[in-house]
C-alpha cells in the first residue's frame, strides 16, 4: 500500500538531485544513487555505477554545464511494491531563467535501501522532438497519448 510519506520520500531524492546540481556538487549528485545504478543520458551515453556517474557530472559541471541549474516536473509515482517506484517527469538544464516547456522525458527507478533510504537505481533521459510530435499526431491522431487530448 502506498502511503503519502512514501510519495513525500521519493519526491524529496528528486527535490535533492536538483539542490545537488544547483550546488554543483557531482558527489551530492551521486549519492541519491544506488552502488549500480546505471544513468543513460539523452545523447545515448550509458553509466554504470555511482563511481561513473559521479565522475561524469563532475566534469560537466565543470566544462559543458557549469553554472546551469536543473528544472525538474514529475508527471507520475507508480509504486510497483513497497520498495521500488517509478517516476515519470519533464526536465532540462538551463542558465538564467526556468524554461516553462521542458524539453527532456525522463524516467526514474527508485529502490528503497536496507539503510532506510531511497536512491535512484536508474535513471533515463530522452530528449523531446515536439516538431516530430507534432507532425505524427496530425497524421495520425491515434498516435496522440491519452493525458494530452
Amino acid at each position: 500500500m502506498t502511503t503519502t510519506h512514501d510519495v513525500a520520500a521519493v519526491t524529496s531524492v528528486l527535490n535533492e538531485l536538483v539542490a545537488a546540481w544547483e550546488r554543483h556538487d557531482a558527489e551530492a549528485y551521486g549519492e541519491l544513487f544506488t552502488e549500480d545504478a546505471t544513468y543513460i543520458t539523452f545523447v545515448g551515453t550509458f553509466y554504470q555505477g555511482r563511481q561513473d556517474i559521479v565522475d561524469s557530472h563532475r566534469t560537466l559541471f565543470a566544462g559543458f554545464l557549469k553554472g546551469s541549474k536543473l528544472a525538474d516536473e514529475v508527471l507520475g509515482i507508480r509504486f510497483l511494491g513497497p520498495d521500488v517506484a517509478v517516476v515519470n517527469g519533464r526536465g532540462d538544464t538551463y542558465k538564467g531563467k526556468r524554461p516553462q516547456k521542458l524539453a527532456k522525458i525522463q524516467t526514474y527507478t527508485l529502490v528503497h535501501q536496507d539503510d532506510g533510504k531511497w536512491r535512484i537505481a536508474a535513471f533515463h533521459n530522452t530528449k523531446r522532438r515536439p516538431l516530430m510530435e507534432s507532425i505524427s499526431h496530425r497524421f495520425a491522431p491515434g498516435l496522440i497519448p491519452a493525458a494530452e487530448k
